[in-house]
């Protein structure tokens, strides 16, 4: 089968989130179930490395990647829309990625117009909270895309939280629930402390994921703990609104507990985590929540908000699923703090690994496009050498 990937950004782009990451590992996974994928995206690069029409670099795995030079913004690659039309006419299906940027409307009209089925990954860009930016804005988008989509369409999601929310915005269109995967290490190391409680906020830096209240619960911890305790905040974001969780650690006299790393990808990352006792995920919302299954996948356990679909961390044993208001916070990590912690850890790899495989999660999405693939849908009639969908993609 031929699977075409459209994505606004792609590996090794990591500073661009958690998505960027696991979309790298499906698509792996995939090549793995034997896809013959092709990925389309874009990319900040220079004139001379610039990956143009007919050059595409190849991932480690072997499938080609095409970089299209973006001109604005995160995603505004004027060169994509012709490389779209060339490689939807060779594909089966296309994997379109993500929602309220440069690439969805093109990539949904081309197939629509070439009559080819459609499997979209908001990644959580349909679900809404009262912080969400521009709703308006986003409505209009919204209609757009349901009037230009394709009849064959199927929307991947990650949680049930994600799919009753994105079927709001999309009423009629079915909704496949397939988690992420993760990798699990076949060893951790994890360096005792047993004097402090190490906390570990990791992700972006954005209202959406309610650090302020994570701020403000650790206001609260000193007459909460018998032991010292620490927050460490790993990540990137606007630098304005990194600044102002600066300017809130401060006026909240944290600064000799809570520290800022940055960005943190890799081996600094792996460390991290060994280093930790305890992660903590307060968002607002969340379609997955990546960082959830990766501090797991490592041992530490978790506090995971209700804005996140991981209320079976508790089920499981391996954390803890509260409200994120400041109180709840601070008394879910003051009962962390007495419970048995490298335990906990233990129960969540042997979870990540029973059931968090790439290799199944691929499986599943194979399933996906061949359930696309035989809808019924309402597309115009195609046309001329549009319909000659065999035709071949020359790469050099």
């Amino acid at each position: 089968m031929n699977v075409l990937k459209v994505v606004p950004t792609f590996y090794p782009a990591v500073w661009h989130g958690g998505p960027i990451l696991s979309v790298y590992s499906l698509c792996n996974a995939l090549v793995d179930r034997g896809i013959d994928l092709r990925v389309l995206t874009t990319a900040r690069l220079d004139r001379r490395s610039t990956i143009g029409p007919g050059f595409p670099a190849r991932a480690q795995a072997g499938y080609p990647i095409y970089y299209c030079r973006r001109k604005l913004g995160v995603s505004v690659a004027p060169a994509l829309p012709w490389q779209l039309w060339r490689l939807v006419r060779w594909a089966d299906v296309v994997h379109l990625t993500a929602v309220y940027s440069f690439p969805t409307i093109p990539t949904l009209l081309t197939c629509r117009i070439l009559r080819k089925p459609v499997v979209w990954s908001p990644r959580g860009s349909l679900q809404r909270w009262e912080g969400s930016t521009r709703p308006r804005l986003k409505s209009v988008w919204d209609r757009i895309c349901r009037f230009i989509a394709p009849g064959r369409l199927i929307l991947h999601v990650t949680s049930e939280q994600e799919a009753r929310e994105s079927r709001k915005r999309f009423p009629g269109v079915e909704a496949a629930v397939i988690p992420n995967g993760v990798h699990v290490p076949d060893e951790v190391a994890h360096v005792e402390n047993k004097a402090t409680l190490r906390l570990l906020y990791i992700g972006r830096i954005d209202p959406k994921k309610g650090i302020e209240n994570l701020l403000e619960a650790c206001s609260e911890l000193d007459d909460r703990l018998p032991v010292p305790w620490s927050l460490r905040i790993a990540g990137s974001g606007e630098e304005s609104y990194v600044g102002s969780i600066r300017r809130g650690i401060e006026d909240r006299r944290l600064s000799d507990r809570v520290s800022m790393l940055g960005h943190v990808v890799g081996e600094a990352k792996r460390a991290l985590f060994e280093e930790t006792d305890v992660v903590v995920v307060p968002s607002h919302t969340e379609n997955f929540a990546m960082v959830v299954a990766e501090a797991l996948a490592h041992g530490v356990p978790v506090i995971a908000s209700k804005g996140t679909p991981w209320e079976k961390v508790e089920e499981e044993g391996c954390g803890l699923w509260v409200d994120n208001s400041p109180e709840a916070l601070a008394a879910a990590i003051e009962i962390i703090g007495r419970m048995p912690l490298r335990d906990m850890g233990s129960r969540g790899r042997e979870w990540m690994s029973r059931e968090f495989g790439w290799h199944d999660r691929a499986g599943q999405m194979v399933e996906v496009y061949e359930k696309v693939g035989t809808l019924r849908g309402s597309e115009p009639p195609a046309q001329g050498a549009a319909a000659r969908h065999s035709e071949a993609v020359s790469e050099r």
